[in-house]
């Protein structure tokens, strides 16, 4: 779990590194919807919709970016687009894989618990209420 923190953590510096290249963040590039609905009072002969990527915004997507290639002490000069997009989808699977060794931690304490290894300083109660926790997504 910590490896994958770690990971994680450089992989999210990466990306934040990125957008401050591209002067973007998370949230400030428009989505095609908001830029269709701010453009619509232009002339029809322009497109409604432009695909705009939330990490590139304006910035060139083909711009070469130096990445040191994963599992190989290499250096590659990657179009930036790609290299956001690489680090993202690893976020993703990271993200999964920590969820999974969490829930893996929560099942291994349960069981422990359960053997009573535990119940001189917790109760089986307050394991099993535990590891029954859920995240919720926040709803805003």
């Amino acid at each position: 779990m910590v490896e994958n923190d770690k990971e994680r953590n450089a992989n999210r510096e990466a990306l934040t590194a990125l957008r401050k290249r591209a002067r973007t963040t998370k949230t400030s590039v428009l989505t095609p919807f908001d830029s269709m609905m701010k453009d619509i009072h232009v002339s029809s002969t322009k497109p409604l919709v432009q695909e705009v990527c939330s990490t590139c915004g304006s910035h060139d997507s083909s711009e070469p970016t130096w990445m040191m290639l994963p599992g190989a002490d290499l250096f590659a000069a990657i179009p930036f687009h790609a290299v956001h997009t690489m680090l993202e989808k690893d976020e993703e699977k990271m993200e999964f894989e920590s969820k999974k060794l969490q829930s893996l931690v929560k099942e291994k304490a349960l069981f422990i618990s359960e053997l009573g290894a535990l119940a001189d300083n917790i109760s089986p109660g307050v394991i099993r209420s535990l590891v029954a926790l859920k995240d919720k997504p926040l709803v805003m």
